[in-house]
């Protein structure tokens, strides 16, 4: 920026620096505007992505009654859930049925004979532990489909140091350590339960491969584990009646004896539980005020948005822009829509939801529970068919309008574009003005230094002129 010598020297005290700052000040006025204009684009851009959020919550509640899970939802009651709770999935078929659970399943547990001394090794060998079922009369065990797992123990390997090995081995079996007076003893557990979840413990000792063989079962040594072992748990299925039919599970959770239902023993009854499974008309219904609202929320911001307020004499930020107006219509028509996919209800109003003054929607809670316990079928058609065009339910519709306006090449995309150009421009001319400002102050800035220094060249002249004037006054006389 141009800078002042001796502003006003010769100029006897004229403030030159504030005529120019006044001067310069005349020039910026268009930056002014250019802000102001680029603000209101701004405000536009946040604008339009709200508008933009509206729109997407509007799909996403379109979406909910477009989809069959949307309207297959049931609802699942037990008459004492502390002993029997129970789920359903969309889609079941309503239905009652009792439950009575005689016994809940179990992870069979053992425990070693009490080993002295405590904290003392137990000698060198293999641990065998295998996954299966036992049978209890004649007592045989059934090996499962998994591997046996098998660990090794070094001569002085304690029985923590078995422990350890045991539930790092990955066996489906953990190991903990009960210390009492008699000593300590292992305890193994089941992870899982269930009676084809049991398990068996066994010892190889030197080179006998027989787990059986008296070598591996004498009490000596690493073969303590298993010589004197007592089953503390059997391991067992659950164990029900349902409708008066017995059924079982591995574990306390029955999720395939009711079709689309699965129910979960909590304890032992003493009397049946009535279990009962229904259409969940509740949900529909939310999913119905879901997007009326969704709907009212972007109606009412464009409504505010385009207004124009006569008795204020304001305008709305998007009052007289065409392709915010032209949104709201193309939402409306989509609203007002009819579905000729069939059925008794061919527009929302037929269902109780009407269209009020200035657009929103309002619901008529009892005419639409009416049409849902009676026509329910109908009333998913009105919101979800899918015939094409006019056969189309609404909710289809106005999820085919929101995915298009929403799309990358959408008109949320467009406008943005627009205005983000617009932004851009406007850059550049407030780039211009002040490129042309600078221009302007530095060209009045020389101009009036050059001013200044030739009317003190003049006022130093003429200070000479009147000292010799006065010198030759003097001596003429």
């Amino acid at each position: 920026m141009a800078t002042i010598s001796s502003p006003g020297v010769g100029t006897n005290g004229l403030d030159v620096k504030s005529i120019i700052s006044q001067l310069v000040t005349l020039e910026k006025r268009p930056l002014d505007t250019l802000k102001l204009q680029a603000a209101t684009v701004n405000t536009k851009i946040s604008a339009f992505g709200q508008i933009k959020s509206l729109v997407s919550a509007l799909a996403d509640a379109a979406s909910k009654l477009t989809s069959v899970t949307g309207w297959n939802g049931v609802t699942t009651t037990s008459s004492d859930s502390k002993f029997v709770s129970a789920t359903a999935v969309g889609g079941t078929l309503p239905t009652t049925f009792s439950v009575e659970v005689q016994s809940l399943a179990k992870a069979q547990a053992t425990a070693s004979a009490a080993l002295l001394p405590v904290g003392g090794a137990l000698g060198a060998g293999t641990i065998r532990l295998e996954l299966g079922k036992w049978s209890v009369s004649p007592a045989s065990f059934t090996p499962g489909s998994g591997q046996p797992v098998e660990i090794t123990i070094s001569a002085t390997d304690k029985l923590s140091d078995v422990a350890s090995k045991i539930n790092g081995a990955g066996a489906g079996v953990t190991a903990t350590i009960l210390t009492d007076a008699s000593g300590e003893r292992l305890l193994l557990r089941s992870k899982s339960t269930g009676e084809e979840s049991g398990f068996r413990l066994s010892v190889l000792e030197g080179a006998d491969a027989d787990p059986q063989s008296a070598g591996n079962t004498d009490a000596t040594g690493l073969s303590r584990l298993v010589a004197g072992a007592t089953v503390t748990q059997a391991a067992a299925d659950a164990k029900a009646i349902v409708n008066g039919i017995a059924v079982t599970s591995g574990t306390n959770t029955f999720a395939s004896t009711i079709s689309g239902v699965t129910f979960k023993a909590e304890q032992a009854t003493t009397a049946p539980i009535e279990i009962t499974v229904g259409k969940d008309e509740a949900a529909i219904q939310s999913n119905i005020d879901g997007f009326v609202k969704a709907y009212n929320d972007i109606n009412q911001l464009l409504q505010d948005a385009t207004k124009y307020d006569a008795k204020t004499n304001s305008a709305g930020l998007l009052q007289g822009d065409s392709t915010a107006v032209a949104l709201q219509n193309s939402l409306r028509n989509a609203i007002q829509s009819i579905s000729t996919g069939g059925g008794a209800f061919k527009r929302l109003a037929d269902v109780g939801i009407t269209q009020q003054l200035g657009g929103n929607l309002a619901v008529d809670s009892t005419k639409l529970s009416k049409a849902l316990a009676g026509n329910p079928e109908d009333v998913k058609g009105l919101f979800r068919n899918t015939g094409g065009g006019s056969a189309d339910g609404i909710a289809v519709q106005l999820k085919a309008l929101t995915t298009n306006l929403l799309s990358n090449d959408g008109f949320f995309k467009s406008k943005d574009d627009t205005l983000q150009l617009s932004l851009k421009r406007n850059s550049q001319d407030q780039t211009r003005v002040n490129e042309k400002v600078n221009a302007f102050e530095k060209r009045i800035t020389q101009r009036y230094n050059a001013l200044d220094t030739q009317l003190s060249s003049l006022n130093g002249l003429n200070a000479y002129i009147s000292q010799q004037v006065a010198a030759w006054n003097k001596s003429s006389s």
